[in-house]
């Protein structure tokens, strides 16, 4: 771990009230790239995902992957005084990030309205599953809900009258930790723009998991609820055949596009006969007769194994990619180039393979700073900073207000 900070948010301080994934996932990518990122996390047991599988010396998997570069402190937020010294920390910070159940804050007395009144210039996050508003607000949610909601299991079955499918990743959790993200810097230059820290205007971001996905899907699954008026009843399958295929021996995927790519791939496959087929005589035709296209792609591919057809593939430069397993993945040659895959060392959970944020900065390159903390292996040291002796520091901790953790 480098003690270094010189990462394009370096001097932005974070506080981070959010658990799971898609709250976590933000502000990883905040402190990835520079900012303090303070935890604050339920003395009793904090995040969910400390305690879910795939663990070693009492650190999972999921909690060091998305809460790294970050300190950890815990405050029962149940508790006056745990709130005093949240609004205390509030003054000082840049952005607040929270994705409770909408309503939760303000009952406990630290929602956007509250502290805009102490901290005016302060970028306020809300993350909510369904929205702060309407028939769904109070619901609770997970993924799967949000991807059967936004329409994408339909998308994901590929047509109307498919059996819907899950993503089998958590689509709408990871992909709203980026929206939010990019809404956070650009509410930060906003403020910048308008006066700064001390006077720059601050603002609540609300986002859901629904808009986030919904949005997300638009651009390239809602052509045909587009145009008003010319709206499909119901969605049909492009094809009965996905793009990857079976051939002797291993899955590859081929996509073709353009007449170059197609005559490539027709080359490859010593079909000259295909180029001079009326169905496939363009890009359009191509499209049209999808089906019969990629059934004769499939039943050629079946003849030679995977490594033979991406070599003949790959010399006529048709786009084209091996499928890979998990573990595959990590020594593939493009990977281990991008150096995309980094080894480091945590104090308690040994030594950790994880992806490197995937921006590169010329100038502020970020670093993995601090390993992802025990629970409130940063509350003594945190309170110390507002200036509460050990005494009261300790009292706090006695009275369930907070815990003092360890990072050996």
């Amino acid at each position: 771990m480098s003690t270094s900070n010189s990462g394009p948010l370096s001097g932005i301080r974070v506080l981070d009230l959010t658990s799971m994934i898609s709250g976590p996932m933000t502000t990883l990518m905040l402190a990835d790239q520079g900012a303090d990122v303070i935890k604050i996390e339920n003395p009793k047991g904090g995040d969910h995902t400390r305690s879910v599988s795939t663990k070693r010396n009492g650190f999972s998997a999921s909690f060091v992957n998305n809460n790294r570069n970050k300190r950890s402190l815990t405050l029962n937020l149940k508790e006056k005084r745990a709130v005093d010294i949240f609004m205390q920390m509030a003054v000082e910070a840049d952005v607040i990030v929270q994705n409770f159940r909408p309503g939760v804050v303000d009952r406990i007395g630290i929602g956007y309205d509250i502290v805009k009144k102490i901290a005016p210039s302060v970028i306020y996050v809300s993350i909510s599953g369904f929205g702060d508003v309407g028939p769904y607000a109070q619901k609770p949610v997970y993924d799967p809900l949000v991807q059967a909601l936004s329409g994408l299991t339909t998308v994901q079955g590929g047509s109307d009258e498919a059996r819907p499918r899950l993503v089998r990743t958590i689509v709408p959790d990871k992909l709203t930790g980026y929206a939010a993200a990019q809404s956070i810097s650009a509410a930060l230059f906003h403020r910048e723009r308008t006066g700064g820290r001390e006077a720059g205007e601050g603002q609540h971001i609300k986002l859901s998991m629904l808009d986030t996905v919904v949005s997300f899907l638009w651009g390239s699954d809602m052509g045909a609820h587009t145009f008003v008026g010319d709206e499909l009843e119901r969605e049909t399958a492009q094809s009965f055949i996905d793009l990857i295929y079976e051939t002797a021996e291993g899955y590859i995927s081929v996509a073709v596009q353009s007449d170059k790519e197609w005559a490539g791939l027709c080359k490859a496959f010593n079909r000259p006969e295909w180029l001079n087929d009326q169905r496939f005589a363009s890009s359009a035709l191509r499209g049209q007769n999808i089906d019969e296209r990629l059934q004769l792609t499939q039943d050629v591919l079946m003849t030679d194994t995977a490594t033979n057809w991406l070599a003949k593939l790959e010399a006529q430069d048709v786009p084209c990619a091996p499928v890979l397993t998990r573990l595959e993945v990590i020594s593939h040659p493009q990977i281990v180039a991008n150096e995309t895959v980094v080894q480091t060392n945590h104090p308690l959970a040994g030594t950790l393979r994880q992806a490197r944020p995937a921006p590169q900065f010329s100038k502020t390159p970020t670093t993995f700073r601090l390993p992802a903390p025990s629970l409130g292996a940063d509350s003594h040291q945190l309170l110390g900073h507002l200036g509460l002796s050990d005494a009261e520091i300790e009292t706090l901790a006695d009275d369930g207000v907070t815990s003092l953790g360890d990072m050996s």
